[in-house]
């Protein structure tokens, strides 16, 4: 492979922002999906994740589109994503990542992947980076203009009342809120020079764990659980991003809360550290595919206090995200924080987005 911009390459990222949508920018949906920068040189091509490693082994199917799609020697930045009942699934990117072969190329026929495109680093010999995103945007819609499925060209606007309606009715279909790009902005990698809106929610959820930090002698993470239908507390996140002094002083603060051995019979999350317990009930300490083998071990307490949370949405039953400390609840019961408190968007169809098969 020999491109004038040539991988790995960390993507350019987004900060958060609130207070109103900024003007004079080109805003587009935030996809929930896996960052990648494609290159493409001839037959080969390389899908390069955020972290720099390749995804290529894990989207065959997608690299066949992409050489049917793309002009021979490009560098594109886009999303992968997985589309199941006309919305996004982001559990169904996570599990093409797997050692197996044979299960990696049964999923890609079973639910095959496609890629949303947003940014043109580099075509022929050229290399674009330097460029105003805004001659980078006019060169990606000559490129990608008759795309189609799997590829596609993703929706932008500059007028703010269409992007606030695409805030509100875009979510209900799995995506993640909006991104807005200075015109003017060059390429730069691994730094946040544009801007994200996302969605906040709060939500109260039963204190039933901590895990220390990764230094010791302080809280890492809060374990967060709600309650089901059946009457069992589901773990769905944690909180985390405390000051030093703020993770200190959680130690002996929780410290009375501490499940003792008589406690840890009636703990619903007693049997974390049994597999089969964990397709009951979702626990925390699962083995994860994304852990490394990490210690997931955590410090047991009773179930009696009360945390409200800020999060953005959810995935599946759970918090899709680190959720965010806002205060202690000592007006609700343990009991009260079900998910029947959460607020569930409206269905939009992705059709209406992206022109699907």
């Amino acid at each position: 492979m020999h491109l004038p911009v040539m991988p790995p390459v960390a993507p350019m990222l987004a900060k958060p922002i609130t207070g109103g949508l900024p003007a004079g920018m080109q805003i587009e949906p935030k996809w929930d999906g896996f960052r990648t920068i494609v290159f493409r040189d001839g037959d080969e091509i390389e899908l390069g994740s955020r972290n720099e490693k390749p995804l290529t082994r894990y989207f065959p199917e997608l690299c066949d589109a992409l050489r049917e799609q793309l002009p021979p020697r490009c560098v594109v930045d886009g999303e992968i994503i997985m589309i199941q009942n006309g919305r996004l699934e982001f559990e169904l990117l996570q599990q093409r990542i797997h050692p197996a072969e044979s299960r990696i190329l049964r999923l890609s026929t079973e639910i095959p992947a496609a890629f949303v495109a947003f940014d043109l680093l580099a075509l022929g010999g050229d290399d674009l980076t330097g460029l105003p995103f805004v001659q980078r945007r006019a060169a990606l819609e000559q490129l990608l203009g008759a795309a189609s499925d799997p590829v596609f060209l993703t929706p932008a606007t500059a007028d703010v009342d269409t992007a606030a309606r695409w805030f509100v009715d875009f979510e209900g279909a799995g995506l993640d809120g909006l991104i807005a790009k200075p015109l003017a902005l060059p390429y730069q990698p691994d730094k946040r020079v544009q801007f994200k809106i996302k969605h906040e929610r709060t939500a109260d959820c039963v204190l039933a764990g901590y895990r220390l930090h990764k230094t010791g002698g302080m809280v890492g993470s809060l374990l967060l659980g709600l309650y089901g239908d059946e009457g069992r507390l589901h773990h769905v996140g944690v909180a985390a991003s405390f000051a030093t002094a703020k993770r200190v002083a959680l130690i002996d603060e929780l410290e009375p809360l501490r499940a003792t051995d008589a406690d840890l019979a009636a703990h619903p999350w007693a049997e974390w550290a049994i597999p089969a317990a964990h397709e009951r009930t979702r626990m925390p300490g699962a083995v994860s595919r994304w852990s490394g083998g990490k210690d997931r071990s955590f410090v047991p307490l009773r179930p009696e206090r009360v945390i409200e949370v800020a999060f953005d949405q959810m995935e599946g039953d759970r918090f899709r995200h680190t959720a965010q400390f806002k205060r202690w609840r000592t007006d609700r019961t343990p009991e009260s924080c079900t998910y029947e408190q959460l607020d569930v968007p409206a269905p939009f169809p992705l059709s209406t987005i992206l022109p699907l098969r």
